[in-house]
């Protein structure tokens, strides 16, 4: 039985779903500059407010996520894996939203393959903006202050052992950063994906470089998910 964890942004899309919820519309000069210092995660609090302000309704922001596209070969990779649903068990690790999230995992007919979706809380408050809160809190050093992929990936293992399921190996598609830390963490029996030529893909080619063998998973960079797939195939075997 194997763990497959998916990010979102860049990498089940093809787009990053903050740009996306404002193309064609322009912002004051305060809230064009994502923050230097400072939380992105309070700056898209700033941002959808605005947006309501604007008159952007929920339907508005369904509609904008909801006709993001996929990543090239996903919705093929999405395919296999419902044919092999019971042998993965799919989580998805994200800091964009829960709204944004859950109206694409729907609209593409995906959302029923994941076990668990972990981003941030965004929901509708009275006046129809959509509003967005932080994660979770935590001491990692590498990450933005609302959220640390490797913290959740290691609560959700430690969940699912107490519920004595135990995972042979632990695969991770991604492509940000952010999961870079994630990724960081995985042992020589796992396998990240980074999509090649992005920051986790940069970022694990430094680390090698710097360190060999520090990063200890195998490592299989994607273009096209159905390259994902295809390794997935192989590993089934």
């Amino acid at each position: 039985r194997f763990l497959l964890v998916f990010d979102f942004d860049e990498t089940i899309v093809d787009e990053n779903s903050d740009d996306s919820v404002l193309r064609g519309r322009a912002l004051p000069e305060p809230l064009r500059q994502s923050p230097r210092d400072g939380s992105y995660n309070e700056h898209m609090q700033r941002v959808l407010a605005f947006l309501g302000e604007q008159g952007v309704r929920p339907a508005d922001f369904r509609a904008v996520y909801e006709n993001i596209p996929l990543s090239p070969g996903m919705a093929e990779l999405f395919q296999f894996l419902s044919k092999h649903h019971e042998l993965l068990e799919l989580v998805l690790i994200s800091d964009a939203n829960t709204f944004g999230i859950e109206a694409k995992l729907r609209a593409a007919g995906v959302r029923s393959l994941f076990r668990k979706i972990f981003s941030n809380p965004a929901s509708f408050d009275r006046r129809g903006f959509l509003t967005l809160g932080p994660y979770h809190s935590h001491k990692c050093l590498e990450c933005p202050a609302n959220m640390c992929k490797s913290k959740i990936l290691a609560e959700y293992l430690a969940e699912r052992a107490r519920e004595d399921v135990e995972f042979q190996r632990v695969l991770y598609v991604g492509d940000g950063a952010n999961d870079f830390c994630p990724a960081g963490t995985l042992t020589a029996a796992d396998v990240a994906f980074p999509r090649k030529g992005y920051p986790m893909h940069r970022l694990i080619q430094e680390s090698r470089e710097k360190q060999p063998g520090a990063f200890q998973a195998a490592v299989v960079p994607w273009e096209s998910a159905v390259e994902v797939a295809r390794y997935l195939q192989e590993l089934l075997r």
